[in-house]
């Protein structure tokens, strides 16, 4: 928790007093169950963590997990090579009985293929889907309170948006109805085929390329079609690695076979993309305030569809190259359904959990309490390992790091062992952040103007829904910017509240609920160089309460607790640069063969044998960035396979690794191979780390 949060001078309620003497009666038995399903289930030596989570003072948990080294660990497990992970937790107390996800609390971006290789749903997998999935109330001066709901079912959506405009939401006589939901085996698959040489591209691509100019339709069914069929074309990129600049011209012959290789899902892109790309290219470059404004007269409308332009980044809607930030929201999935959102049943902890147990069922050793201070290097430069805190060493062939490019280069590397070039592009990395989130337990459902709530109350469809706040305009999101570049938190934050308890019962005891408030724009120094304290935490928290208040009346005297993180918190916590979210910004300067920097975007870094899987790597994700460990998982079983042919293929003994105190880090480590008959050492598994910062401001590994 960011501090102590002052309480209200009033007893506590007998229902909330009777909930927590059950609550600490039943707290070590409780442990002990956790504990062993844990050990039982996912192998996982560091379950005694889970013993403390929900002893102690009258309380709630919050964890955050990171998610990207158990998924690189299952991966190389399942491709049989040997791994090492790091599994984080962190505990606030703010309540008793409530489950918070402290940090990432939505899930989307999750590739199919993770879903179908990793079996996660065998493996405890819940996805709650959410439908309707957006939710704006008004406030307006002179009209009775308006909401505007967007859900999958485009009539009644249509109806919503018809409500501020008959324009937007209509779709133009004569004109062809959406393909966006024909099956991949349509005919238009095979006549795409022909019109592009055999390149297949989605229907959603061939309905772009055969509609009217932008001009003469305005209509959201269109604008859902049209950055449809962007996403189709540009959606095979995420998977792949990007074009190795550095090896096209200074590689060997091998080395530039690979890079052109790597150039021909680039070019299927355009070719997919054929005579819109023109369209497409002011969609990735142009400011989100002018593309929305082709389209939508509607501010409200165009306001809720431009907070995912500007959600973790120091941006405002007519920042030049918001639009990418959008399409990147626009491309995630879940089970099937394009741009889904959703909740992961038991909190996002639930996930890793999930990624853990497909890793220990490949053979992954998943240790906690290991804090990792620097990567080892041989002489050579090779990474050969790391070195915890207590002083052991572990040998590895590949080490893989979740951590940020700035903790992995700036901090676990000896800086005389990189490039003074590469060094100092890591440090000019833009990583602003405007993220504040803060965690929230109340003791009832917010009960908004614009859609009260049932007598019985009872969460209505909109309680599951991304609720925004403050988005009668785009005009209030880039007042809300402006007030941040000075220095100033936002006097009328952007605010996106979810209540995952509204679908996920399990969070919060009977009656009661969690709320998660994403909020910005907060700078991470404020005017005149003064730090975050905890009188200005509270202050700006009370902000946000007193807006979520105009909207939802009695919303603050259902506060139990509250958990405040400001950039500077995200950053000690969770090792997030600057609290930035994505590990770096996502403009088009430092994206795809730019991220993190040039020559360095294929996972690779200048120390060979290391390897990026954290955000900071291609394509750049927000809170569970799955697809870098995915691509890192691909380019370190390269390494692998590059490695056994040099020194033969087997098994040996996992190293031992003794326990660590109360550190807060993990390990995996996954059956490794062995050395050649004959061969002196023993090669150790690739070890993969994550980071977060101490809060004496020394790295968390």
């Amino acid at each position: 928790m960011s501090g102590p949060v002052p309480r209200r001078p009033l007893p506590w309620p007998p229902r909330a007093r009777k909930l927590w003497e059950k609550f600490r009666h039943k707290s070590k038995v409780q442990a002990a169950r956790r504990r062993a399903a844990m050990a039982r289930h996912c192998g996982v030596r560091a379950a005694g963590l889970w013993a403390r989570l929900g002893t102690g003072c009258p309380s709630h948990c919050l964890w955050g997990w990171h998610l990207s080294p158990g998924l690189s660990a299952a991966r190389l497990a399942h491709a049989g090579a040997a791994d090492q992970l790091q599994r984080e937790y962190d505990a606030v107390v703010i309540g008793a009985g409530f489950k918070f996800s402290r940090a990432s609390y939505l899930l989307s971006l999750l590739r199919p293929q993770i879903y179908t290789e990793l079996e996660l749903q065998r493996h405890g997998l819940r996805v709650l889907l959410r439908d309707p999935y957006s939710f704006t109330p008004l406030l307006e001066d002179r009209r009775p309170p308006r909401s505007l709901l967007l859900g999958h079912n485009m009539a009644q959506t249509q109806q919503q948006i018809a409500q501020f405009s008959q324009k937007d939401a209509q779709v133009p006589q004569g004109h062809a109805p959406s393909m966006a939901k024909l099956p991949r085996g349509h005919p238009a698959h095979r006549v795409a085929g022909m019109l592009l040489g055999g390149v297949s591209i989605a229907p959603t691509v061939v309905q772009s390329l055969l509609s009217p100019p932008l001009s003469s339709f305005q209509a959201y069914p269109e604008y859902e079609a049209f950055m449809g069929g962007l996403v189709s074309a540009l959606d095979p990129l995420l998977d792949a690695p990007p074009v190795d600049t550095a090896a096209l011209g200074q590689g060997s012959l091998l080395q530039r076979l690979r890079a052109l290789r790597a150039l021909q899902p680039l070019l299927r892109a355009g070719l997919a993309l054929g005579q819109q790309l023109p369209r497409y290219y002011e969609v990735l470059t142009a400011p989100i305030s002018k593309i929305l404004d082709q389209w939508f007269e509607s501010e409200p409308l165009k306001a809720t569809l431009a907070t995912d332009a500007v959600i973790g980044a120091m941006a405002s809607p007519h920042t030049p190259g918001s639009g990418y930030v959008l399409l990147h929201h626009v491309m995630g999935e879940l089970e099937g359904q394009r741009g889904a959102w959703g909740y992961v049943a038991g909190g996002m902890g639930a996930l890793s959990q999930a990624i853990a147990c497909a890793a220990a069922a490949r053979g992954a050793h998943i240790f906690a309490e290991k804090a990792v201070c620097h990567v080892l290097l041989g002489r050579d430069g090779r990474a050969q390992g790391v070195t915890l805190q207590d002083g052991t060493e572990v040998r590895s062939k590949l080490v893989l790091s979740n951590a940020s490019p700035q903790i992995t280069f700036l901090e676990l590397i000896p800086q005389e062992q990189l490039p003074k070039d590469f060094v100092r592009q890591i440090q000019q990395v833009d990583t602003r952040s405007p993220v504040t989130k803060i965690n929230v337990a109340v003791d009832r459902l917010p009960s908004f103007l614009a859609a009260p709530n049932a007598r019985d109350g009872q969460p209505l469809p909109h309680h599951q829904c991304s609720i925004h706040l403050n988005c009668e305009g785009t005009h209030l999101l880039h007042q809300a910017f402006t007030e941040a570049t000075h220095g100033h938190p936002s006097s009328r934050p952007m605010i996106e509240l979810c209540i995952p308890s509204a679908l996920d019962t399990g969070l919060a005891p009977k009656g009661c609920h969690v709320v998660s408030l994403f909020t910005q724009y907060t700078p991470s120094v404020l005017a005149g160089g003064r730090p975050w304290d905890e009188q200005a935490r509270n202050a700006y928290a009370d902000t946000v309460f007193d807006c979520i208040e105009a909207y939802a009346p009695g919303f603050k005297a259902s506060v139990i607790g509250r958990d405040i993180l400001t950039p500077p918190d995200l950053e000690r916590i969770f090792g997030l640069p600057g609290g930035n979210i994505f590990h770096g910004g996502m403009s088009l300067d430092q994206l795809y063969f730019a991220r993190p920097v040039p020559s360095y975007s294929g996972y690779r870094s200048p120390i060979p044998g290391l390897y990026l899987c954290g955000s900071g790597a291609h394509p750049g994700e927000q809170g569970w960035e799955t697809e870098p460990s995915w691509g890192a998982a691909g380019g370190g079983q390269e390494h692998v396979e590059e490695v056994q042919g040099q020194h033969g293929a087997g098994e040996c003994p996992l190293p031992s690794l003794p326990s660590h105190g109360q550190g807060r880090g993990a390990a995996t480590l996954m059956q490794p191979w062995a050395p050649s008959p004959g061969a002196g050492a023993a090669h150790h598994p690739p070890f993969l780390l994550s980071c977060r910062r101490r809060s004496d401001g020394s790295s968390r590994t």
